[in-house]
């Protein structure tokens, strides 16, 4: 059955805004102002033997262009595996037996392998359900059947899978949280307590490669929780619901490119009808909407995040005829119903809002239509039509699978306006070749005059990007990254050595300025501790002679933009760098004039406002190249008393020991280097001249892996890592105080 129902008869002001979307659908060029299309597609029908029973249900568009998903009831009893076309055509592609699943729940997904992956509740071997794969045509393998001996049952969500190719999931008796690979590896990562939440719902991604997601029940006040988890299983709570701002969190959240999540719980608020609310990693919760139980309907369901930016939901009951709605939110907050179902043409959406790549959003209704059975949907926002990535990130020369529609072989597939070669495979998918010279952004494809933008933004690793330039271009300032903010604060121009504070904005890509620091000075060490950043030592424009080194310490809190003066360093000494470990700053090295280099390693507490002494380094070097490894501080690299060196030396805080480790195959000096996800990167720098050498040094293997190199080679730059990325700020030609050329650039690797 097919029929067209709009929420009210348009004026003619309405009907050019219609023909306007109809415009922009064909150009691509924005979303139309006009009123949304509801169209009943197809009325399910469970004595002509459709598919039925979809309380828990994700639509997933395949690479033929079809929605596949999955129902509880239907085919030979046990429930199927379905395929509905955007017009409204069913066809069922596999009937459970019990033997392989049963009471299929939660919905497809579609895996980068070009397989559809799903759950079931019950059946398998040990009736306890099962999560499998199944082809576009029907074949289905059973990858893991649930067993409850460590690996919890009944799987009741969609699952998600990684840019590793990994899925992840859960299941709901015994919560377990679980990873699996598409050939059935499976691996428990974690069992939920009641204190971390229980009865667990939906997962989803988030770009810093964790996982997200809410429980129903359990936390601290038995209304539920939100939570992020590793990889490898380590479990975070990040919001207790209290009711009063939520309960249920089951549904999950979505992240906005903003990087904050957006989500439901199903209950509690203001009318205990449900909440919307946003959430950032770290766990600061904002309730955004309390749902009114009528008008705004009640019970909302996962949000999905559409190509014009702003979040979609249904809920499962209330609104005009107690049926439900469908709700927008905007990422400011901003809450409008806009459309009530009527029964007629549906009741009770089964959950799951999907937005093909022909623009419009999809999903199903548990109840309601012609049959009473259910429908399946479509609403027309006047979105323009899209391209989606299989892939979010990966390399140079990797393989993206996109879906779209029209294209053919004359199509163009640019990575951020770099042209990439592809192969076609049909209409609605091709698989493109990740350009040399690409850089993160969205990913285009044009075919005639028609140019389809992707929803999503495309990573692409070991690669290099630009910032906004210094307002003041240095060499070997202090830096320190707090919030999404780093401070790059004194160094040397061409000219002189200066005490300016100059604050770049990760988020926005802008500078502005805070106080001065009271010392002017050059190469110091620097460090953050509780949101405080501390400059330590240096050199004032003596250092140009070989003198001038100082002991000056003084610390910037950006919340009140002010200076305080600390217990100076022990010894004059610049050309220092430091690192923090369990809340001390470790100084290390340096060049103490009429001495040389040095080995010694200082330990300030800033509680305290104290120094000690500990074990100094095995080779006596300055410039050194270091960061907080696990438990480790590693010191890489640095000019020696006999000239610049490789060498790499761990330090292990609780034994006051110093150890060799595998040497830098670049011996150098003054690189911009960081500790991110577990190892040290170190880019430039000098052995005699400036380098645009990367290399990364991995604790685990203990290896060093030689990366895309820098676009500019740089001596002495300030670094800083934000967001997991490594920022480089300015630095010369030489690393030599009032020679060579100071830049101002501000260059960006993303590992």
């Amino acid at each position: 059955m097919y029929r067209i129902h709009r929420q009210a008869q348009p004026s003619t002001a309405a009907l050019a805004l219609t023909l306007f979307a109809l415009l922009t659908l064909v150009t691509g060029l924005g979303t139309a102002a006009s009123a949304q299309i509801f169209t009943d597609l197809h009325d399910f029908n469970s004595s002509a033997g459709d598919p039925t029973g979809f309380n828990v249900t994700r639509l997933a568009q395949a690479r033929d262009g079809e929605l596949y998903t999955e129902s509880n009831a239907g085919g030979t009893g046990k429930g199927t595996v379905f395929k509905i076309s955007t017009t409204g055509m069913v066809s069922i592609v596999h009937s459970f037996n019990g033997t392989d699943g049963s009471n299929t729940i939660g919905g497809m997904t579609l895996g980068s392998d070009g397989n559809l992956y799903g759950d079931t509740w019950n059946g398998g071997s040990a009736g306890l359900g099962i999560t499998f794969k199944i082809t576009p045509a029907g074949v289905e393998t059973a990858l893991h059947n649930f067993t409850n001996t460590g690996d919890g049952s009944n799987p009741a969500n969609a699952l998600v899978q990684a840019a590793s190719g990994t899925f992840y999931g859960t299941s709901n008796t015994v919560e377990t949280l679980y990873s699996i690979s598409s050939s059935g590896t499976f691996k428990t990562l974690h069992i939920s307590s009641a204190t971390d939440g229980q009865n667990g719902g939906q997962l989803s991604l988030g770009s810093d490669g964790n996982i997200y997601g809410g429980m129903n029940g359990g936390g601290a006040n038995g209304q539920g929780t939100l939570f992020k988890m590793t990889p490898t299983g380590v479990y975070k709570v990040l919001h207790n619901f209290t009711g009063a701002d939520g309960s249920l969190g089951a549904p999950g959240m979505v992240q906005a490119p903003n990087g904050v999540f957006y989500g439901t719980g199903e209950f509690g608020g203001a009318n205990n009808a449900g909440v919307v609310f946003k959430i950032t990693s770290s766990g600061a919760y904002t309730l955004l909407h309390s749902l009114n139980g009528t008008s705004d309907g009640k019970q909302p369901f996962v949000v999905t995040l559409a190509n014009d930016g702003n979040f979609y939901a249904a809920t499962q009951s209330g609104g005009s005829s107690g049926c439900g709605t469908i709700f927008k939110v905007t990422q400011a907050g901003g809450f409008s119903v806009i459309y009530n179902f009527d029964n007629t043409h549906g009741c009770n959406p089964a959950q799951y809002l999907t937005q093909a790549t022909d623009g419009k959003l999809y999903g199903l209704t548990q109840a309601g239509g012609a049959h009473g059975n259910g429908v399946f949907y479509s609403l027309d926002l006047g979105l323009h039509p899209f391209v989606t990535l299989q892939t979010t990130g990966g390399l140079v020369g990797s393989s993206v699978g996109i879906l779209g529609l029209g294209f053919s072989t004359s199509s163009v597939v640019k990575f951020n306006g770099v042209t990439a070669a592809f192969t076609l495979t049909d209409t609605g998918y091709l698989t493109a070749t990740v350009p040399a010279g690409a850089t993160t952004g969205v990913v285009t494809v044009t075919t005639g005059s028609t140019t389809l933008t992707s929803s999503q933004s495309f990573t692409v690793h070991d690669s290099w990007t630009s910032g906004a330039v210094l307002p003041t271009a240095v060499q070997g300032p202090a830096t320190g990254a707090i919030g999404s903010k780093v401070y790059v604060v004194g160094g040397a121009t061409s000219s002189a050595v200066v005490n300016t504070n100059q604050i770049y904005n990760t988020a926005t890509n802008k500078w502005t300025t805070g106080a001065p620091m009271p010392t002017a000075r050059f190469v110091p060490a620097s460090a953050v501790v509780n949101g405080i950043l501390y400059v330590i030592g240096g050199c004032n424009s003596a250092c140009a002679s070989g003198s001038g080194a100082l002991t000056a310490v003084e610390a910037y809190n950006p919340v009140t933009n002010t200076w305080t003066t600390k217990a100076p360093l022990p010894t004059a000494t610049d050309s220092v760098t430091a690192v923090v470990s369990g809340g001390s700053i470790y100084v290390i090295g340096g060049y103490v004039p009429g001495v040389g280099r040095v080995s010694t390693v200082f330990r300030y507490n800033p509680a305290l406002n104290a120094w000690s002494t500990e074990a100094p380094l095995l080779v006596a070097k300055s410039d050194v190249n270091v960061g907080l490894l696990g438990s480790t501080i590693v010191a890489a690299g640095g000019l020696s008393n006999s000239g610049f060196t490789g060498d790499n030396e761990g330090y292990s805080a609780s034994k006051n020991l110093w150890t060799m480790l595998v040497a830098d195959p670049t011996a150098r000096s003054a690189s911009c280097t960081a500790a991110i996800t577990g190892q040290l990167y170190a880019a430039g720098g000098s052995n005699g001249a400036a380098l645009s050498v990367l290399e990364s040094f991995n604790p685990t293997t203990k290896k060093w892996t030689t990366l895309a190199p820098m676009p500019q080679a740089v001596v002495a730059p300030g670094n800083a890592a934000a967001g997991n990325l490594l920022y480089c700020f300015g630095g010369s030609s030489t690393g030599g105080i009032f020679t060579g050329t100071v830049y101002n650039n501000v260059q960006i690797y993303r590992p």
